[in-house]
């Protein structure tokens, strides 16, 4: 391991939480060792990587989604072109966050129409 950066230097550095950082080291995106004094330390690689994860994340892609661009984190992921793996994932992604939001604003729609209905004392037209 070259240069290492402790745990709270790298949540400074990308905007992540530690908190965060653990969870992608349990999903196994990024990985540390321990210092003698017990401290996670993490190559300065990890930089990247983990600013790479939360642009994915951003995206709207899951923990799970990020796995398919493993092999593409260490880079900028934000300008390659995706795989035709990583294009799949994306579009099921897609399509979820669609279908979430056409029951969220059907929800909405529905409540509104309750509001409308209990301020005027009538049922909407």
């Amino acid at each position: 391991m070259g240069e290492t950066v402790r745990i709270g230097e790298l949540a400074k550095a990308t905007g992540a939480t530690a908190r965060a950082l653990r969870h992608y080291e349990q999903a196994e995106l990024i990985s540390s060792e321990r210092a003698p004094n017990g401290y996670r330390v993490y190559d300065e690689r990890a930089v990247v990587r983990v600013r790479n994860i939360r642009y994915l994340l951003s995206a709207g892609l899951t923990l799970d989604d990020v796995r398919v661009f493993l092999p593409c984190l260490d880079g900028d992921v934000a300008t390659v072109p995706p795989s035709q793996r990583g294009l799949r994932v994306a579009y099921e992604r897609m399509a979820v966050l669609n279908q979430r939001i056409t029951a969220q604003t059907e929800a909405r729609d529905r409540l509104e129409n309750a509001l409308r209905k209990a301020a005027t004392g009538r049922p909407d037209d």
